[in-house]
């Protein structure tokens, strides 16, 4: 049940942070602001504190493998709970993995009353 729950959540935190991030990157208007790195470059790697978007850290990466289908899928813990993303919908900026997601909306995902 846990693991149904822990996937649901991952889920639903999938479909909000996906479209969000794809927006965070602005036109480009001149030739050298294409070739600039984008702050994505860095890899989600265990360890890394994780922020929401607010700028709050809100947990940690644990682990970083692929699930079944292949697919890189980080593990996050915050507080007593744990989740996976897929690191496609995670970002790295300043050394830390950010979501697209408040703390208190992922807990609303995770099923936690306050």
């Amino acid at each position: 049940m846990r693991s149904i729950l822990t996937l649901g959540a991952a889920a639903l935190a999938l479909a909000v942070a996906a479209p969000a991030l794809a927006q965070t990157a602005a036109p480009a208007q001149d030739p050298a602001a294409a070739a600039a790195p984008a702050t994505t470059a860095a890899a989600v790697a265990a360890g890394q504190p994780v922020k929401d978007n607010t700028g709050a850290v809100i947990g940690s990466v644990t682990e970083v493998k692929p699930d079944a289908t292949g697919k890189s899928m980080a593990t996050i813990k915050m507080d007593d709970k744990t989740f996976a993303v897929d690191v496609k919908n995670l970002a790295v900026q300043d050394g830390a993995t950010v979501i697209n997601a408040s703390k208190a909306e992922i807990e609303g995902m995770l099923g936690v009353k306050k």
